[in-house]
């Protein structure tokens, strides 16, 4: 059984990997980051068919929020129904 590949249309924004080299189980996180972060709606519907809608948000949710960037963070809430993003502690003095 061959291994699933990503559509071609994945391919801009994953530019700075070795796009015939991605494993979707060993790159899950790196897939579904950049395709919150640079892809479209049709990006977002194929990580959710995928690995499914749960694990888009496990995968998120366990993201630190800088991972992020600022501008999908509410349409990403919204579509995944995500209400705690992983912000970084801050510090406390002892």
């Amino acid at each position: 059984m061959s291994n699933p590949k990503l559509p071609p249309y994945f391919r801009p924004i994953l530019w700075s990997y070795n796009f015939d080299k991605v494993d979707l189980l060993r790159d899950k996180k790196t897939v579904i980051i950049n395709a919150i972060n640079y892809g479209d709606l049709r990006h977002w519907r194929w990580i959710a068919d995928f690995y499914g809608k749960s694990e888009v948000v496990e995968v998120l949710k366990n993201a630190p929020i800088t991972a992020i960037r600022s501008r999908v963070v509410n349409l990403a809430s919204l579509l995944f129904k995500i209400d705690n993003w992983n912000y970084a502690p801050r510090s406390v003095n002892k």
